[in-house]
């Protein structure tokens, strides 16, 4: 992973082999980042992605093989327990065009992955819901 800062904005560039999620969140601890916004695009060989079931308060994932363009990756990096947390959500196109996505639970850079990190001031935690089953923002 390559990175540079301008003012509040990390612009990242992954590298074939590294993994999405871990990598941002090492990026997050590294430089103790509380509070962004995240986007991306790039290319995969392969993605978990879940898909949230509320009557049942669990997710079901979704595992993808194959050469894929990242259409959307977006999301947020807060914190839970002290450490960085990150929910990002992913959609990701096949050769034949045809987009799957949902909540990323890990991807797998096959080329490059270029990701735009722009921080806030300040701090939202999370704690888990009961009622809900997920982590949600805490103010």
């Amino acid at each position: 992973m390559q990175y540079k800062k301008f003012s509040d904005v990390y612009f990242v560039r992954l590298e074939r082999g590294e993994e999405i999620l871990s990598s941002l969140s090492a990026l997050a601890e590294k430089e103790n980042i509380a509070l962004a916004s995240v986007s991306g695009l790039g290319a995969i060989d392969r993605f978990t992605a879940g898909v949230f079931f509320p009557q049942e308060k669990v997710y079901r994932k979704n595992d993808f093989h194959g050469n894929f363009e990242i259409t959307s990756l977006t999301g947020t990096i807060t914190r839970m327990d002290g450490k960085p947390y990150l929910h990002l959500h992913i959609s990701a196109g096949n050769e034949y065009g045809k987009v799957m996505g949902g909540h990323l639970n890990e991807a797998h850079v096959s080329a490059t992955c270029e990701v735009v990190v722009r921080t806030v001031q300040g701090e939202v935690g999370r704690a888990f819901s009961t009622d809900i089953g997920l982590n949600l923002f805490e103010f």
